[in-house]
């Protein structure tokens, strides 16, 4: 296996971990509107992500960081064709971050209100765009012979990207959901386990369409079996939370975030942006990759650092791994 193709399958796991950790806290921000009643309620929400929420970014910024390392072309096309809606999602990630921060410096009930307000669009509108703009790589954009992107804004917000939202927006809501039930006690914790139950057959209809359809127009016998295993591992997850198993339900809904985004990594290679004005003219791991000594330096680095990075975030997790609940907030005078 050449280099790139190893650093496709790297960017691939740092997504994967990326949607993984920032999914549920993406889900929590969404369910300070849909879960919780009174302000005690979303501040017990907002403490289960308040240690790791900011750790789990960090996904993010290495999945960016190494996409335009060892594949710089990628990285210049994509964030020049999508630059409207990456901008939005990182204009959300600052303000949501600052909301966290914020909102508890005041106790003026307009100050407190505006900034929840701002915690859950803020994860609401990432979590749907980031499958806006992973279904239209998978699709195919308009990229021209000099490996640039020349359709326009509107051409990002196709039926198959719409639909490609709703399902990581449902199932980032879903996994939170879970995650919230794993990390509360009390009737908070009743209410999130029915609500996931909820949730989750919606996601299941949704991600069943989009993966059939992902399948139909561009999938092969991998992404095949990674489609099968998103459906099955959701399933289990439902079946789980209704069983009350939320531990075995959270992981359930993790494994199904990493399937679909094995499928849609599957789907891709060995393109990286296929074009859809002509496949010549697509984007692969060969054509839009750095050079091997670049990706033999980036090796090395990554083969130091990621087991560090996993060990710290690891334990930042059992420090704070008891569930807590509204008895455990105080009261603000």
């Amino acid at each position: 296996m050449e280099l790139h193709d190893v650093w496709f399958v790297l960017i691939a796991v740092l997504w994967t971990g990326y949607f993984f950790l920032e999914g549920f806290d993406f889900g929590v921000g969404v369910l300070t509107k849909l879960l919780a009643r009174d302000r005690t309620e979303k501040r017990v929400l907002i403490n289960t992500i308040g240690p790791v929420w900011d750790g789990n970014e960090v996904w993010l910024l290495t999945a960016g960081g190494a996409t335009f390392a060892a594949f710089p072309d990628w990285y210049a096309t994509l964030f020049s064709g999508f630059y409207l809606p990456l901008l939005v999602i990182l204009v959300c990630l600052i303000v949501r971050g600052v909301a966290f921060e914020y909102r508890h410096k005041r106790e003026e009930e307009r100050w407190q209100t505006n900034w929840e307000h701002a915690i859950f669009w803020a994860s609401l509108i990432p979590a749907f765009l980031w499958g806006v703009a992973f279904a239209n790589i998978v699709r195919g954009v308009k990229i021209d012979q000099h490996k640039e992107y020349v359709g326009t804004f509107l051409d990002l917000f196709n039926g198959y990207a719409l639909l490609g939202g709703l399902v990581t927006l449902t199932l980032f809501t879903f996994h939170g959901a879970v995650f919230v039930s794993l990390k509360t006690v009390g009737e908070i914790r009743e209410r999130s386990r029915a609500l996931a139950t909820r949730l989750g057959v919606v996601t299941a209809a949704l991600a069943l369409g989009f993966l059939a359809w992902t399948q139909v127009s561009r999938g092969d016998g991998w992404s095949l079996i990674a489609a099968l295993t998103a459906v099955l591992a959701l399933l289990a997850a439902l079946a789980a939370n209704l069983a009350g198993r939320e531990g075995w339900s959270f992981a359930f809904s993790g494994i199904t975030i990493a399937a679909a985004v094995a499928m849609l990594f599957l789907t891709l290679f060995p393109n990286v942006m296929p074009s859809s004005l002509d496949d010549a003219w697509s984007l692969t791991v060969s054509n839009a990759s750095s050079s091997p000594y670049t990706l033999k330096i980036m090796t090395w680095c990554a083969a130091v650092a990621t087991p560090l990075v996993l060990l710290y975030q690891g334990w930042t997790y059992w420090v704070f791994r008891k569930r807590i609940g509204t008895q455990h907030i105080a009261d603000v005078h």
